[in-house]
């Protein structure tokens, strides 16, 4: 059968460029780092607000780049996950299928995707800590920024399921995979991985119905926005026991 084999080829090809691109997302992390601590050392030693809020726009510079790199490869992975699905002995425009899918998923951008990105969150909440501590006044901008993202995340709470499918507890440090979306807590998915992989087996996302058969630690990633919005949940709790 030509056709399947062409198909296996083809597929061995789409996997390994994936790969490729999935390492690029080490050198915009690092570079997200590299900003984060330019622009602390800036706060500590020259208190300029100026070149500070410049790091700040390289921060969302990064988070561009970082969504535009998992959309892309979001795309083709759904793509070709379609397409292995339906078992098609003749293969299908990859590319159009891939164009499709990435408008779709970028009609749904918007700016406030980017302060959303975990890094961002995480370099905002450094500024402010590192603000408080050297007894600078807060930006009422920064708090508004930080404000809006609760806000945001408050809205959507009920939508989500803070209960980790592995330990069926809530979860305190969630991780969410990049390859599928679902979340776990970080101690319970870990070792379930890991177990796996000790039996020379894959691991499967223990989400009920997910087709993703093949979990790594790599594809983890700290969901900072979930984390905020379960801290934020205790801290309410603790508002309404205390009055």
């Amino acid at each position: 059968m030509p056709g399947r084999s062409s198909m296996v080829v083809s597929f061995s090809s789409v996997d390994s460029s994936i790969s490729s691109l999935k390492n690029c997302q080490a050198y915009i992390n690092a570079g997200m780092e590299i900003a984060t601590n330019v622009a602390l050392d800036l706060l500590e030693t020259e208190n300029d607000d100026g070149e500070v809020k410049n790091m700040e726009n390289v921060m969302l510079e990064y988070a561009a780049m970082d969504r535009e790199l998992n959309q892309f490869i979001q795309a083709v992975e759904d793509s070709t996950n379609q397409i292995r699905r339906e078992q098609l002995d003749k293969i299908p425009n990859l590319r159009a299928l891939v164009k499709d899918r990435l408008a779709e998923l970028q009609s749904r951008n918007t700016d406030l995707d980017l302060k959303r990105n975990d890094k961002f969150i995480q370099f905002k909440e450094q500024l402010r800590e590192t603000g408080k501590q050297l007894g600078l006044p807060e930006d009422p901008a920064d708090e508004q920024t930080m404000e809006q993202l609760d806000e945001d995340i408050a809205v959507t709470q009920s939508q989500v399921n803070f209960i980790c499918p592995v330990t069926q507890e809530e979860m305190k440090r969630p991780m969410r995979n990049k390859v599928c979306g679902h979340i776990y807590e970080e101690d319970a998915i870990v070792k379930m991985i890991q177990n796996r992989q000790q039996k020379n087996k894959k691991a499967r996302c223990p989400k009920v119905g997910c087709d993703n058969s093949d979990m790594k630690e790599s594809d983890l990633v700290l969901d900072t926005a979930l984390k905020r919005a379960i801290e934020n949940q205790h801290k309410q709790k603790g508002r309404q026991h205390s009055l």
